[in-house]
């Protein structure tokens, strides 16, 4: 999958959430409600060559899934100390699993009215 490609099917999953926008962010494609809940690294990003995003995360999430497939979910800098996940995008993607992903951090960002329109 191209850098574009890539860019453009996070964007689908992430635009879809009531009142979430994209703008750039540090040079690469940023989805914010508010604040940011996903943030997209399609060519790598600080030491990571393989494309990956950061998603915020609740208390104890980032914990569960680095413990559980450090292969695939990291902690990411800058962000990793308020309990962000990073996700590789790289292989054989499981596009399902990033659709959780990303809804999990707009759940964690989003104002409980716009959870709720979920």
């Amino acid at each position: 999958m191209t850098p574009q490609q890539l860019t453009d099917r996070v964007r689908e999953i992430c635009l879809r959430f009531p009142e979430s926008a994209e703008r750039v962010s540090h040079g690469a494609p940023g989805f914010f409600v508010r604040k940011q809940f996903v943030m997209l690294w399609p060519h790598g990003h600080h030491g990571r060559d393989e494309p990956h995003l950061w998603a915020a995360a609740a208390a104890g999430v980032q914990d569960e899934v680095v413990g559980a497939d450090p292969e695939r979910f990291f902690v990411p800098p800058y962000v990793g100390g308020r309990g962000w996940i990073g996700m590789r995008l790289d292989g054989d993607v499981d596009w399902s699993e990033v659709a959780e992903v990303c809804e999990d951090a707009y759940r964690h960002i989003a104002p409980e009215r716009l959870v709720r329109g979920l």
